[in-house]
């Protein structure tokens, strides 16, 4: 399906996630996945129809920062904060889940990611009202960030949550002792922003979200472990609220998600993997945020250096996030953000295939 005569649209990325995710529900027996994903992504279409006239009538629109692409300024206006029909529904299921099956992880689950929707909304609260793209400031965002994964972690670590062992596949476990600790936050902090970062192009952070919660939720049901299938459940419900968010937000969007969404879509990927040890398989499968927060990392670093050794700071890239580098280079908005679905899932396969036969 993924031919070179063949565009990976919108409806072919809908229909390779439900075609995946029917063949799951029979290798594992569990017609829930298929029924949760098709629910959730059904939930977020409708209430993402209905509530863009509201975001319009609020006049909730996107700004645009004066250091980006000048091309992108003809996407100021766009109605923002759609994440809130990602995450209200994510943190609804979460309620119902718990009050079914009380759990601890659960609720754990639950607080981080309303917390996280906070900062995001309030960051793009902030943005809107002082008319910049400028809402929290990143000192003040990383502090908020770091408060909320250190006491999740202590708090996942007290109830039993965080195994120092973490396992790349059924048969294989590495030991990281007390570094599991900074890796814990790293993956929550480290991912929301990578998420954050990838959301500069229409449709990218909400199609590699997709994908990647689907590959979550494949790699959780893998382990076959009873207790952790309820978070790959979520996961697909995740994938499917992502790819319902798609159909307004896929190029030209109709709607951003901002960083109420993106945010927390990175947080929700980091406690999902904490709860369940799937820091491994995440990281591979998360590839293309990685390679986004990457890229900024190296260009600004490698810029302060040369500035110090050459009086003058020099780039790596065109710009930075590195999808910015492909767009100045002169290729389309909509075929960068096709090769990034694309590598994410091969991606996706890379982490399944290394989970089953390492």
């Amino acid at each position: 399906m993924i031919g070179k005569t063949r565009r990976l649209d919108f409806t072919t990325l809908f229909f390779l996630i439900t075609l995946s995710l029917i063949v799951n529900s029979f290798i594992f027996n569990n017609l829930l996945i298929i029924c949760i994903f098709l629910v959730f992504f059904s939930i977020c279409i409708l209430i993402t129809n209905y509530g863009l006239k509201i975001i319009k009538q609020l006049n909730l629109l996107q700004n645009i920062r004066d250091t980006g692409p000048s091309f992108h300024f003809n996407k100021k206006n766009t109605p923002t904060m759609g994440g809130i029909f990602i995450i209200l529904p994510l943190l609804l299921l979460l309620l119902i889940v718990n009050h079914y099956f009380y759990s601890m992880g659960i609720i754990l689950l639950f607080f981080g990611s309303l917390s996280f929707f906070i900062i995001g909304f309030l960051d793009d609260y902030l943005s809107i009202k002082k008319k910049k793209n400028i809402g929290l400031r990143s000192t003040q965002k990383f502090i908020l960030q770091s408060l909320i994964s250190i006491l999740f972690i202590v708090l996942a670590y007290q109830n039993g949550y965080i195994n120092s062992l973490i396992t790349v596949s059924n048969n294989w476990a590495i030991d990281t002792n007390i570094v599991i600790f900074p890796i814990c936050f790293v993956t929550l902090v480290g991912l929301s922003n990578a998420v954050n970062l990838t959301d500069g192009l229409d449709g990218l952070a909400s199609g590699c979200g997709s994908i990647v919660f689907y590959g979550l939720g494949t790699e959780i049901f893998i382990k076959g472990q009873q207790e952790l299938i309820i978070y790959g459940l979520i996961a697909y419900a995740m994938s499917g609220l992502c790819v319902g968010f798609l159909k307004f937000n896929k190029y030209p969007a109709k709607i951003f998600m901002g960083d109420t969404g993106s945010l927390t879509i990175g947080a929700t990927l980091g406690y999902i993997s904490i709860l369940t040890n799937s820091y491994f398989t995440l990281f591979i499968i998360s590839g293309i945020f990685v390679i986004e927060a990457l890229s900024v990392i190296i260009q600004v670093s490698f810029f302060k250096i040369t500035k110090k050794i050459f009086k003058r700071g020099k780039r790596v890239f065109l710009m930075t996030p590195i999808h910015h580098h492909f767009e100045l280079s002169g290729m389309k908005e909509e075929k960068i953000v096709e090769n990034f679905w694309k590598i994410n899932i091969l991606l996706v396969i890379l982490g399944i295939v290394l989970k089953i036969n390492l």
